[in-house]
């Protein structure tokens, strides 16, 4: 079962896939402000890949935008990739 987490530190963070103890997939960002997030960076492990791992967290990090009233930025091309596909989660860009 894989969990999703949140891990801050300072301005900077990531969204977290694990698996148990051992770690799936992530995405960072960094806030621009208090107001926007730049998404710049998604990575899945080799055993994860092809599981929709990456789309999963980046929808966990739109419900935190959505919740936290912040804009996103996706500078990564993973994450730019899935809002062009997406249009209902537009509403955060």
């Amino acid at each position: 079962m894989i969990a999703i987490k949140r891990i801050e530190s300072g301005s900077k963070g990531f969204f977290g896939a694990f698996d148990g103890d051992k770690e799936a997939g992530r995405m960072s960002y960094t806030f621009v402000g208090e107001t926007k997030i730049i998404i710049d960076h998604t990575e899945v492990g080799g055993l994860y890949k092809g599981q929709n791992i990456g789309k999963r967290i980046l929808m966990e990090v739109v419900f935190f935008a959505r919740e936290n009233n912040i804009k996103i930025i996706p500078l990564c091309p993973f994450a730019k990739s899935v809002f062009d596909k997406t249009e209902e989660i537009r509403d955060v860009l």
